[in-house]
């Protein structure tokens, strides 16, 4: 197939641009506004392979998109652009609404455009794959309960909302215009190349630097990890496989506190490095005042694409944690310049100072 991907300049855009060329897609056109977050360097592994292109565009230009659709002939839209980060929208709401809602909707009307100009042939084998989050379902029990596709909406933070509104407008496109529309929504994703303002790579990176560790009240708080290698295997069946109308949940069924999850971090960064001035890497751990509407618990059924699909995760949590460890610990190039850039020890820019 010739997809489409936007986004694919960040984190889970770039891992599924690079397992879409891996895997011998036709064509993978990359489109990315390149906001803080998206990063080029990414997508080193893929630069130059005739069947990938970049688009420096962003999704709001509906024009533009429709013009790039037009010349590179999609077959596929997978939508992963967006603003994703809690404690940013909790300070700049706007610019969510503005990205995750207008984008959304400019990016699904240049599709219908599109899609419409295509033979019934085409039109058939066409689909729009919105990808989301389990944010938009809001918090769980810390002791009961999991998300699933019949889940009610109940988003807690502005960049949840903001992509709830956008899952409600994807589905319109369908079922009022007939868009062939998939939809899913991931647990937590963490892996390589992943930008160090979520708590997985903040955490390794300021341990790395021997810097503090924020971690948000008690670090009680639970999410269910999902490799970002195994979400772009499962995006990729979504997109092929998925029917339309229909929405998939994607998620690892490893559900840690971050509380856990730092720890962990910190126990596999002993074994691998000695901290300077000696000690355990757990001393840095620094707990701060919590944010405003942290949930608490997140928790993915993943039964309907185990099923329907036959997806299933590859990676362990505990075997896909060391081995995004030992990425960070071997690619400095990579993560040294951002750090330069945007970071002053374990301060985000902002309020709000850690993640999940």
């Amino acid at each position: 197939m010739r997809v489409l991907v936007t986004g694919g300049a960040g984190f889970i855009g770039s891992a599924v641009c690079r397992h879409l060329v891996a895997g011998g897609a036709e064509r993978v056109v990359n489109v990315d506004k390149l906001t803080y977050a998206g990063n080029l360097s990414s997508l080193r592994p893929v630069e130059g392979r005739a069947t990938y292109a970049f688009h420096r565009v962003d999704i709001c230009n509906e024009q533009a998109l429709l013009d790039i659709m037009r010349r590179e002939r999609v077959e596929a839209v997978m939508h992963l652009a967006a603003e994703s980060h809690v404690d940013r929208s909790i300070e700049g709401p706007n610019v969510f609404a503005e990205t995750n809602v207008v984008g959304t909707v400019r990016l699904l009307s240049a599709t219908l455009s599109y899609w419409s100009e295509l033979g019934s042939e085409a039109r058939d084998r066409f689909r729009f794959h919105h990808v989301s989050t389990d944010e938009v379902f809001g918090d769980l029990p810390l002791d009961d309960g999991v998300f699933s596709e019949e889940s009610a909406y109940a988003p807690s933070s502005p960049y949840a909302a903001s992509k709830a509104a956008a899952d409600h407008f994807a589905r319109v496109w369908h079922q009022t215009y007939g868009l062939p529309v998939v939809l899913s929504n991931c647990s937590n994703n963490y892996g390589p190349y992943h930008f160090p303002e979520k708590l997985i790579p903040l955490v390794i990176l300021n341990a790395i630097e021997d810097r503090p560790l924020p971690l948000y009240g008690t670090g009680a708080n639970v999410r269910d990890w999902l490799h970002v290698e195994d979400h772009a295997r499962a995006l990729e069946l979504v997109m092929r496989r998925g029917r339309p109308g229909e929405s998939y949940n994607i998620g690892a069924r490893a559900e840690r506190s971050n509380l856990s999850v730092v720890t962990s971090i910190c126990d596999l960064l002993d074994s691998r490095r000695s901290r300077k001035g000696g000690g355990s890497h757990r001393d840095l751990i620094a707990f701060v005042s919590d944010r405003p509407g942290h949930d608490r618990r997140y928790a993915i059924d993943p039964s309907k694409i185990e099923r329907e699909l036959g997806w299933r995760p590859s990676r362990p949590f505990e075997a896909g944690l060391r081995d995004t460890i030992d990425w960070y610990l071997a690619n400095r190039w990579w993560w040294e310049p951002l750090r330069r850039e945007r970071y002053s020890g374990a301060r985000l820019g902002g309020r709000y100072r850690s993640a999940s």
